[in-house]
């Protein structure tokens, strides 16, 4: 589980803690106990996770007590069981206009309205709670999280800082603190946060990778031998095996003992792959769909919708690339406010999707294409609308710094027409690599897969670099580095903004950054990361022979994919 998100009320419940979590939840789940027998045998049955028959119970029980708040409350919990949370979210809604005081079905609104991206909503609803148990753990962690999302990083460090104290022996407690400690740029207290996380638990993979991948922060030999003998271990659970491995890995890199760093590397990335439906086929498929419908043509017929405003500002490609780099340059410019990797384009494609498939998937493309001027002109300010829960500067323009974002660049042209996109390009196979290296609950791909990805991506970009010439600005990653003032002044020069000084001091300013990249970008730019893949290279066969010529004519594009 990702230590900084609090799990909801409804689901199985975990073993007790002595501690004040464990007390919060037990209150929160003995506030109403059920008292009707049917009830009783449906949470049962959730339990146990015969969820067909708990749906027929439950269903026969609502159509007698349509407005009985604990089946509304079972009825949301089986919802988001089944992968339904948007009914999830109506029922408990329901379930709280009967019984406003259930505090358990509100922390499971507002977790979810979390989850949704809803932040303002999930905000007020956590406040409610606050109101009648201001010092709930659950409650006020959930709040640190809808903080951080919205970039308010001093309150939810704040928070985080309250909960560790209150709950000292809690190791995920003081991971979560060293997350948010991390993101406020005070490295040396996240560190400690981290040990003391190691302290409690020496096997808690979470704190060790957290730690390895505090990109300024060498692992020492003793930590080495420490993490090797808690891998031994045969009752060792995946979500701390897979997170150490990938700690090992980094340790023994930073040790130039490349060979075996590579090793685990591989075994965490292979182990991680087991964790996603992944098929390559969906991208590949994605772009011969996009190259199909988003024509010269086509957005000619559509020219003049959409929403004018100028104020947003993409940086997407791929992960790893040099993005949080352009982000924080960018970021320093006196007319530029970052904020995150925001959701809501991806959010948007989904709700659009009549049928949601997998990622990447272009099910909503048909709607988008039937779109008139006056929906893409409110799709634009439905994007704004969220946005701004972010925005807390008042300056012009904002950044959107979201990788994934490269696959929706059609929908953001139409919707956002006069929004400029800045697509960061590292070399393929460091770009690749880089990504196997870092750790992720969401799970890994492969490195033919890699390789196969960027090749995708490229042939994307290659398209809306023909159909839509100089609408896309694109940021080398190893000329920046190589010519920063050059290509600083190049990239304001592409957002019609005068060069300050300040963006090639990026290091300097002052902001909350959650990304891998965050200690790298506090520093000035260092040519380090440019050829360090070639240490690997013996093992990479497998990505360079999936790349092919992306890799060969980097940083042009194969003629073949233009």
């Amino acid at each position: 589980m990702n230590p900084s998100k609090q799990p909801p009320i409804f689901g199985t419940a975990g073993p007790a803690r002595p501690d004040a979590f464990a007390q919060a939840s037990a209150r929160l789940g003995a506030q109403r106990p059920l008292r009707d027998t049917r009830l009783q045998r449906v949470a049962t049955a959730m339990q146990s996770n015969l969820l067909p028959l708990a749906e027929k119970d439950l269903a026969e029980h609502l159509a007698a007590h349509p407005d009985d708040p604990d089946a509304l409350n079972l009825q949301a919990r089986l919802s988001a069981r089944q992968g339904r949370p948007a009914d999830a979210m109506a029922q408990l809604a329901r379930c709280l206009a009967k019984a406003p005081g259930f505090a358990a079905a509100r922390y499971n609104l507002a977790h979810l309205l979390f989850q949704d991206h809803r932040y303002a909503q999930a905000m007020h609803e956590t406040e409610v709670l606050l109101g009648s148990d201001p010092g709930n753990p659950l409650f006020l962690l959930l709040k640190a999280n809808i903080l951080e999302s919205v970039g308010d990083g001093e309150r939810a460090l704040a928070l985080c800082e309250q909960l560790a104290a209150q709950s000292p022996n809690r190791v995920d407690t003081w991971v979560r603190c060293g997350h948010a400690r991390r993101a406020m740029g005070r490295q040396e207290e996240s560190i400690a946060a981290y040990r003391r996380a190691i302290a409690l638990r020496p096997a808690c993979g979470a704190a060790w990778w957290s730690l390895a991948n505090l990109k300024t922060v060498r692992l020492t030999d003793a930590d080495v031998a420490a993490m090797e003998v808690q891998l031994k271990r045969t009752d060792l659970p995946a979500d701390d095996r897979i997170p150490l491995q990938f700690a090992l890995a980094k340790a023994l890199e930073d040790q130039a003992d490349y060979e075996k760093a590579f090793a685990q590397y591989e075994a965490g990335n292979s182990a991680m792959r087991l964790r996603i439906d992944y098929d390559p086929d969906t991208l590949s498929t994605g772009v011969a769909r996009n190259k199909a419908l988003f024509t010269p043509a086509f957005f000619q017929s559509r020219e003049g919708a959409g929403n004018p405003s100028a104020a947003p500002i993409f940086v997407l490609g791929r992960p790893r690339s040099g993005s949080t780099l352009v982000e924080q340059i960018l970021a320093s410019h006196s007319a530029i406010e970052g904020t995150a990797e925001l959701p809501y384009i991806t959010d948007m494609a989904a709700r659009l999707d009549p049928h949601p498939g997998p990622a990447y998937g272009t099910g909503y493309l048909d709607v988008l294409a039937a779109m008139s001027p006056a929906e893409l002109s409110e799709l634009g300010e439905a994007y704004l609308r969220s946005a701004q829960a972010h925005r807390r500067l008042g300056r012009p323009h904002f950044l959107d710094k979201r990788p994934a974002n490269f696959t929706h660049i059609g929908m953001i042209h139409l919707m956002l027409p006069n929004a400029k996109i800045i697509d960061v390009r590292r070399h393929p196979v460091g770009c690749c690599l880089s990504m196997l290296k870092s750790y992720s609950i969401k799970g890994r791909l492969s490195l033919p897969e890699l390789g196969r990805f960027y090749r995708d991506y490229v042939e994307l970009m290659a398209h809306f670099d023909t159909v839509l010439p100089g609408r896309i600005h694109r940021v080398i990653y190893e000329d920046l580095v190589a010519h920063p003032e050059a290509e600083v002044r190049r990239l304001l020069a592409y957002l019609g903004l005068p060069f300050e000084e300040g963006c090639l001091r990026f290091y300097e300013t002052e902001r909350t950054l959650s990304t891998p990249s965050s200690e790298q970008v506090r520093r000035p730019i260092s040519a380090g990361a440019v050829d360090h893949w070639r240490h690997f290279e013996p093992w990479l066969g497998p990505l360079i022979d999936s790349l092919g010529s992306v890799h060969t004519a980097y940083p042009a594009v194969p003629p073949e994919l233009r």
